[in-house]
């Protein structure tokens, strides 16, 4: 990738703090019931994340968390939203299902144009917008945690071509934990976290990206928040930080361990208000 100037953008994100952040259940392969979360420290951890964004120049939304629903702290999953429009979360799992109605209700009360998904999807974790790649894209994952079928749906509701892509390792089962917008029109992913026939859709989308490892993927590194210089990401993905320092971007890290215990990171922390 050419070494040219990365501009920062003003972003806008939605946050919910853990404080109801327990790991109660098993849902995908990083959640262990036998670990106790500290709570105290998922709280320091998740206000430091949203200090960093603050103090990058950014506005960021406070969701109320709800007792009973311990996986809203991962606010990515509640909906996905381009310009004024929210394409409203079906979780996958019945122990999510109740979130999308409190997304909901943040979007309606913030008097956004809500469309309720009739197929299962997890909102941000499995879509990924870049408005100046090609005119301005979706990128849709599929495979564990959002029909496909939703693809479909999504770009008759927010009118952008929507490109899907299967991702095939149980490890990396939503889209945000193999592949990130680093800019308005690249991103870097993990090829293997994709069908060989993805992986080639990407390459001829993407020529410039920023290819991660396994390694990478595993630290969680993939699963960062970039407003196109700064890229925030966790500090144990110290690889791929010097990745995306090569590439031009200013690597931001930030301690999430407690966060990860659930199976998320930065990204899935936050999700991005497109107004």
């Amino acid at each position: 990738m050419s070494q040219t100037e990365r501009l920062p953008r003003n972003r806008t994100y939605l946050m919910c703090p853990p404080e109801h952040f327990t790991v109660e259940y098993a849902i995908n392969p990083w959640m262990d019931t036998t670990v106790p979360v500290d709570a105290a420290l998922a709280v320091k951890q998740w206000d430091l994340l949203r200090t960093t964004l603050v103090d990058l120049g950014h506005t960021v939304h406070v969701l109320a968390p709800v007792a009973g629903l311990p996986d809203m702290v991962y606010a990515a999953n509640g909906a996905f939203s381009v310009d004024g429009t929210v394409y409203g979360a079906r979780f996958r799992y019945p122990q999510r299902a109740d979130e999308a109605a409190a997304h909901r209700d943040f979007y309606e009360t913030s008097q956004w144009s809500y469309q309720a998904a009739e197929h299962v999807n997890e909102g941000e974790g499995d879509f990924a917008y870049l408005p100046e790649a090609h005119g301005g894209l979706i990128l849709a994952g599929y495979g564990f945690r959002t029909d496909s079928k939703a693809h479909a749906e999504a770009q008759e509701m927010l009118g952008r071509p929507v490109v899907s892509l299967r991702l095939v390792d149980p490890a990396f089962y939503h889209l945000d934990t193999a592949l990130a917008a680093l800019d308005d029109h690249n991103v870097t992913y993990y090829p293997d976290a994709f069908s060989v026939s993805s992986q080639r859709v990407l390459a001829q989308l993407f020529p410039d990206a920023v290819l991660a490892d396994r390694a990478d993927a595993e630290a969680f590194g993939l699963n960062l928040v970039s407003d196109g210089r700064h890229v925030v990401l966790n500090t144990e993905a110290t690889a791929m930080a010097e990745k995306v320092r090569a590439a031009g971007y200013h690597p931001v890290p930030v301690e999430l361990t407690e966060l990860k215990r659930g199976g998320g990171s930065v990204k899935c922390a936050v999700a991005e208000l497109r107004p």
